[in-house]
């Protein structure tokens, strides 16, 4: 069933757990994320970036809610790292609950003032905004990982910009990195303490490929509410199919089981729901079945 963000988020701070929020880039990527959702009896939340909107336009987004609407499951959508109002507002406009206004880039006055315009347009729509103070570091930033440091969410700021700004969430910037790291670096959980302590609002924290499974749950204690997974996701599907290519080779024949298009992407989608079923055990710290 459709949901609205805030709800989801809301209810596992409430619990002290996280929802999964799961990028995706087409219809079989968000069936695989919904029925790893449903097979667990969880909540999650679809999220569409900027450049998977730009690439599908209104049909991915249309698709992506009626992914949502025939969950048996309740599932939000949700809008990634968006610094385009005119996008936030389409996506509004076609449904989406909330989106990621972001202005970490900017310079803080820059980031609270445009921020602050995403919360006042997302009220039209009866929607909200995540909010992003901090400058995460990785592959889809142009960052280095070196450069984490003068990136980080500044807790004295934190309060004024969410006070500020309306935002119903906040993303912050501890040591997560978008993206895989050849070593990811160690979560701040003291300024994540600090964070928590300014604000009165669920956090989020992006960047969680590739993180510990304690370090996840541990940010989780501590207040993070919302987990985004893109990369671990995405890494499984795109290694499924690659290892179709190989075992098939150059020339598919369409006449013998296994090497036809829908074979091909049973592959991708099981191997991308193996992953978000365990992100979804992580966020709501439940056993896998051998544990």
């Amino acid at each position: 069933m459709l949901v609205n963000t805030i709800e989801l988020v809301q209810e596992a701070r409430r619990r002290g757990v996280a929802i999964g929020a799961f990028n995706t880039y087409n219809l079989e990527l968000t069936q695989a994320i919904v029925v790893a959702a449903e097979k667990l009896g969880q909540p999650i939340i679809l999220q569409p970036g900027v450049q998977a909107i730009r690439a599908g336009g209104e049909p991915l987004a249309v698709a992506t809610l009626a992914a949502a609407r025939v969950a048996r499951v309740p599932v939000a959508v949700h809008l990634d790292h968006c610094p385009d109002i005119g996008l936030i507002e389409a996506c509004f406009a076609w449904g989406f609950s909330s989106a990621l206004a972001d202005g970490s880039c900017l310079p803080f006055a820059e980031n609270i003032a445009f921020t602050k315009r995403a919360v006042e347009l997302a009220a039209r729509y009866g929607g909200t905004i995540e909010s992003e103070l901090g400058y995460l570091a990785g592959t889809e930033d142009g960052l280095t990982v070196e450069e984490i440091e003068s990136s980080l969410t500044d807790p004295t700021q934190a309060h004024e910009f969410i006070i500020t700004t309306g935002a119903a969430m906040l993303a912050v910037s501890i040591g997560n990195v978008h993206g895989y790291v050849p070593v990811s670096p160690p979560l701040d959980f003291e300024r994540l303490a600090q964070i928590a302590a300014q604000v009165d609002v669920p956090l989020v924290l992006h960047g969680a490929s590739g993180l510990s499974r304690e370090d996840i749950q541990h940010a989780i204690h501590m207040g993070i509410a919302k987990l985004n997974i893109n990369t671990e996701v995405r890494t499984a599907f795109l290694k499924a199919i690659a290892g179709w290519g190989v075992r098939i080779g150059p020339e598919p024949d369409l006449r013998k089981k296994g090497q036809d298009l829908l074979d091909l992407m049973q592959e991708a989608m099981a191997a991308a729901q193996g992953v978000v079923e365990q992100t979804i055990r992580t966020c709501n710290f439940l056993l896998n079945a051998h544990d």
